[in-house]
Order: structure tokens, then C-alpha cells, then sequence
């Protein structure tokens, strides 16, 4: 492969070299300067790209194949994620959970377009895409989340804690906001567009959590919460009523806790995070054995993992399943950004 391809640049060069030293016409089916000599070259007049800049903030997931599903007891013997091999393709992932500073750039972002656009109006961003900050005080009974309303999302405090009481949605939204924020820069720079930024598929996510080990409880291994000096390898809920033990009573900073073997923050604990799939309890048998998913535009229920702050350690391992309505906002879900590796990523060089 590698002797065809020089051969054929070789070639191409030649033909160039050649075009640029005459002046005359090139025959009936083609002339000038943009002759290809008749020459089988590809078109001409394509953006250059020698490798996929991976964006700030992500970092590579190589390809992969893993075991899909619980990698410990499912407590609830429910059936709806039984172990499945499936390989994964190459993607870029965000190393942590969005910040509400970041979300702030894009509702600015939004706002800007709104001013320019017929399409967006500043109403409706502010109502379908501004985080809810009253889902502290809705999503518990009898708890004081005033503070927490007041002052989570809007104060710089919190500039790089992760979003919340945003729906699945709004997700959606930002992932489209970003890709066209960065490509219409890539654009005026003369460079080739990068793919679109999207939510992870649950595979990925699965797969991405594990950091490399397959059947891992948890994304460092496992089987406990807590290293040898007795700490909290994330932000959960260490016992009954028992918040504060692992450090925060709420949600922590993004990248408190140590990354996984792919250098990612938080895939358990902190946020629960959105995915791209619809929820479906028996989903696993029906999807293909590469990079799965599960699509249904016409189910409500959306695929959450990760688990949260607020969650016990069985709903934070990289196994456990869950769901919520799109349209539901919630305190303790958020979202991290993929976006599909056009190049080979395996790690094996030929």
C-alpha cells in the first residue's frame, strides 16, 4: 500500500511539474493549466489534511473491542444489560464534564447568532437552552437549595464545576453550537472542516469509562470505592445520609479525582451524563456487535450513565444503566462532548 501510494504521489508530482512549464492546451476533454494529462490523479482542489487535530480539551479514545454490560452483580437482576463483546472505533472524548463556564460561552454564543438570525430569538434560548437553576429546590423533598439556586450556574465560584439542569436536549444544542463555532474559524483559516461534535453513543461511553480494562467495575479498576488510605475514588454518595465523606457535599470541581488509562475525569460520580441512545431494557441483544446504538426517535427515555454526586456506588459503576425523560433537567445530569476519529487509532502501526 505504501509503495502505490508513493508511486501515485510520484506520479501526481510529474504531471504538476509538467503543467507548470507549458502553456498550451491540454486536448479537447480538458486544457490549460488544469490538465490532468489524462492522468487517473483524484481531484485536485481539496483541502489539505495530514492528521485530525484533536480539539481543545479532548483527548484520543483508540479503537477497541470490550465486554458491553455489568461487570459485577446487577443488584436489581433486571436483565437489561447483559454482557455483549462489541468493538468500538476510534473517537475523541472530553478529558472532563462541560463547566458551567463553557456553557456560558455557548448561551453568549447563542445570543450573538439570535441577533443575526431569524431562526433564534433571545426568548427562546433562554427557555429551551439556560440551565435551570430551580432544579435544586424541585428534585428534593425538605432540602434548602437556595443557595445552590442562587448562585451555582451564575456565580465565577463555580466557573468550573460541571453544568447542570440542562435537558437532553439543549445537550443537542450545544454539541451543534460547537462543532459550527469551530469549523466556521477552520474555514477562514483555509483548513478542512473537523467532523461534528456529538453526545457519545452508550457504547462508547461504556467503553471510554472502562479506560482500557475490560470488565472493570469501576474506571480504575475496582472493585472498591475508596484506595488503600481510605479516600474516595470519586464524587458519590459513600453511605446513608453520608455526603461529605468523599470531600463535597454536592458536586466537585471537574478532574478532583484521579483520570482513567484513556486520561478521562469523572465517568463515575460528579454528573450522571447524557448519551445518544434511546433507552430500550432490552437493547443490548438488538444493536450490532460494532459501535452500537440505539435509535428511536419516538422514545422519550434517553440513556444517562455515570451515575452522580448524589448516587450510591452501585449506579456509579461503568456497568450500571439509567435513563431520563429528554426533556427532563435535573441537578445531578450533565454531558461531555464526542466527536468520531477519522484516522487510524487502534494503536498498532503497520
Amino acid at each position: 500500500m505504501k509503495s502505490l501510494s508513493l508511486k501515485r504521489l510520484t506520479g501526481m508530482l510529474s504531471i504538476m511539474a509538467v503543467l507548470t512549464q507549458s502553456c498550451g492546451g491540454g486536448g479537447p476533454f480538458g486544457g490549460g493549466g488544469d490538465s490532468d494529462q489524462g492522468e487517473l490523479t483524484g481531484s485536485l482542489d481539496r483541502p489539505e489534511w495530514d492528521a485530525q487535530v484533536i480539539p481543545l480539551g479532548m483527548t484520543n479514545v483508540p479503537g477497541g473491542t470490550f465486554h458491553m454490560g455489568q461487570a459485577d452483580e446487577d443488584i436489581t437482576y433486571s436483565m437489561i444489560n447483559m454482557n455483549k463483546q462489541v468493538t468500538i472505533s476510534g473517537f475523541f472524548m472530553d478529558e472532563t464534564e462541560i463547566t458551567n463556564n463553557e456553557y456560558r460561552q455557548f448561551i453568549e454564543g447563542m445570543e450573538a447568532e439570535s441577533d443575526t438570525s431569524a431562526d433564534w430569538t433571545f426568548e427562546q434560548i433562554q427557555e429551551e437552552l439556560r440551565p435551570d437553576t430551580t432544579v435544586w429546590e424541585k428534585d428534593f423533598s425538605y432540602h434548602m437549595g437556595e443557595p445552590m439556586q442562587d448562585y451555582y450556574y451564575s456565580h465565577p465560584a463555580f466557573d468550573e464545576y460541571p453544568v447542570v439542569g440542562v435537558t437532553r436536549r439543549a445537550a443537542v444544542e450545544f454539541c451543534s453550537w460547537r462543532t459550527r463555532h469551530l469549523n466556521s474559524y477552520r474555514i477562514e483559516q483555509g483548513q478542512a472542516e473537523l467532523p461534528a461534535f456529538r453526545l457519545p453513543t452508550e457504547a462508547e461511553w461504556e467503553y471510554a469509562a472502562r479506560g482500557g480494562l475490560d470488565m472493570a467495575k469501576y474506571p480504575w479498576g475496582g472493585p472498591y470505592v475508596r484506595n488503600g488510605k481510605g479516600c474516595a475514588l470519586a464524587n458519590f454518595k459513600p453511605g446513608r445520609g453520608n455526603y461529605y465523606d468523599d470531600g463535597y457535599s454536592y458536586t466537585s470541581p471537574v478532574g478532583a479525582y484521579f483520570p482513567n488509562g484513556f486520561g478521562l475525569y469523572d465517568m463515575s460520580g460528579n454528573v450522571a451524563e447524557w448519551c445518544d441512545d434511546a433507552y430500550n431494557p432490552a437493547g443490548y441483544p438488538i444493536v450490532w456487535d460494532l459501535n452500537p446504538t440505539y435509535t428511536d426517535p419516538n422514545e422519550p427515555k434517553k440513556i444517562v450513565r455515570g451515575g452522580s454526586w448524589k448516587d450510591i456506588p452501585y449506579y456509579i459503576q461503568t456497568g450500571t444503566r439509567s435513563y431520563e425523560f429528554e426533556t427532563q433537567a435535573r441537578s445531578y445530569i450533565g454531558f461531555r462532548c464526542a466527536m468520531i476519529n477519522l484516522g487510524r487509532s487502534s494503536g498498532f502501526d503497520f
